[in-house]
């Protein structure tokens, strides 16, 4: 996976402040999930915290890919 650095077995990943708002919807749905009694509601919200877990993710790394393009030196001549 990029964006991330490997420490021991696992990689860590700098969560963009984009990437936390999404985290924090996917925790919500989760919770709701929990406390659901109708099954197939409680499925559907794990899929759509699920879908909000790889959207974090992938909004951190075009983040970071952003943050690395506006400090990489520009390539035109001044």
């Amino acid at each position: 996976m990029s964006g991330g650095k490997e420490s021991g077995n696992f990689m860590t990943f700098q969560i963009s402040q984009r990437g936390k708002e999404y985290l924090k919807t996917a925790e919500a749905l989760l919770h709701a999930a929990r406390t659901m009694t109708d099954g197939a509601i409680a499925r559907q919200l794990e899929t759509l915290a699920d879908d909000y877990q790889r959207r974090a993710e992938k909004a951190s790394n075009v983040d970071a890919a952003k943050a690395l393009a506006r400090s990489a030196p520009s390539a035109e001549p001044e």
